[in-house]
């Protein structure tokens, strides 16, 4: 057992003119340290490559989490997946990552791009064992982790990216593996290096994707916890105890909300210092408190991040934004997204009445909507998450 924890991302385009991806990525988490990763890429594109590759990477997976070995995976996909009445086969290439205990990563590859797996931000090569299961050409690959290792699993649309355009022969795999270790260095989170890898791609293509695209990068990490303290409690003779446990415990400390930072400054016997300074027109300035890491404003901000949220696990094209922007949503998701990797929420059950005014030009949700929309979206991040209301 270690103190590692998997951060998982993962981002498609389509073939240019279809509705559906060809590509599909499955996670099933097997405990809280190991689980089975598949990107499946089935022959062709549109619908009927969407529902082989979906099922590939269903059956396979599910059966992985459940024990079974890869002979049987194999087997099972083979006599599962219907055959194509045009070209008489049932094809699906896949990648699978096992990962146990966070200690170990078993690589099983069947016909797509191999894994690209860098250690210390250089790429580095691995062993794998050749074997052949039904006629079908399989690699098998054992290794042992490290903090900041990085695996990069792809369909062959990118390094099919380009060709007969602005390369001869496409992307090439090593060429893809410098482009990683450049952005790699940047400790970037998994789910942004696999859309801008994706990203790149596209470009490469000119935007008019000549495969389905897909990229799955997995990073190993250190659990680094966050605290975030949102509303006042429905009693007030609770806010001693609220305001011990939020400080008492290991981590950062953000503070969301105006009566929040007032009975927080109380208790610290430390002074707000407001600013005026809007960094973005839609979101409120941020204050400081010494002995607390960020300050903001409450319902706006967190509807904010909501909403970064929300793109940032699908198609996550604001990501250039709250990686750079220094209002209050932007700062917290920076925390949330790429540095936290267990999240405590201190929530107040009181209730603020300017969010009931039903004339407000912002539709506010109240507050216990708006931590549970959020903390299901770090969940599906990969985040723990643990609430506590008071």
């Amino acid at each position: 057992m270690n103190d590692l924890c998997t951060d998982i991302g993962y981002k498609s385009i389509n073939h240019f003119g279809e509705e559906l991806c060809g590509d599909h990525v499955d996670v099933v988490e097997q405990s809280d340290d190991s689980s089975v990763i598949v990107l499946a890429d089935s022959l062709g594109s549109g619908v009927k490559a969407s529902i082989l590759s979906t099922l590939t990477s269903k059956i396979i997976s599910t059966m992985m989490a459940a024990g079974l070995s890869v002979e049987e995976c194999v087997s099972t996909i083979a006599a599962t997946l219907p055959v194509c009445s045009v070209r008489g086969l049932a094809y699906s290439t896949f990648s699978i990552l096992h990962l146990i205990n966070n200690s170990v990563a078993e690589l099983i590859q069947y016909d797509n791009p191999h894994i690209i797996f860098i250690r210390d931000y250089k790429t580095t090569d691995y062993p794998t064992v050749e074997m052949n299961i039904g006629g079908k050409k399989i690699y098998k690959s054992t290794i042992n982790l490290k903090e900041n290792d990085i695996f990069v699993l792809m369909s062959d649309g990118c390094p099919h990216a380009g060709i007969g355009k602005v390369f001869n022969f496409g992307w090439k795999r090593e060429d893809i593996a410098d482009f990683m270790e450049t952005v790699a260095a940047a400790e970037y989170t998994a789910k942004n290096l696999s859309t801008m890898l994706v990203d790149e791609c596209n470009k490469l293509y000119g935007n008019k994707p000549g495969d389905d695209t897909t990229a799955c990068v997995v990073k190993l990490r250190k659990r680094v916890p966050m605290n975030i303290l949102f509303g006042p409690p429905r009693n007030r003779d609770d806010c001693d105890r609220m305001m011990s446990l939020f400080f008492s415990k290991k981590g950062k400390h953000i503070i969301c909300g105006g009566t929040t930072s007032s009975i927080a400054s109380k208790w610290l016997g430390k002074p707000i210092k407001t600013s005026l300074n809007f960094e973005s027109l839609d979101v409120p300035p941020t204050a400081q408190i010494e002995g607390v890491d960020l300050v903001t404003e409450g319902v706006i901000t967190v509807n904010k991040v909501i909403e970064y949220a929300r793109d940032y696990l699908e198609e996550n094209k604001y990501y250039e934004d709250w990686n750079f922007k220094r209002d209050g949503a932007s700062m917290i998701c920076r925390l949330l997204f790429e540095e936290a990797t267990d999240i405590n929420f201190y929530v107040g059950r009181a209730i603020n009445p300017a969010h009931q005014n039903p004339e407000l030009p912002i539709n506010f949700s109240i507050k216990m909507n708006l931590v549970e929309e959020l903390s299901k979206s770090l969940k599906s991040m990969g985040k723990r998450i643990k609430v506590s209301y008071f």
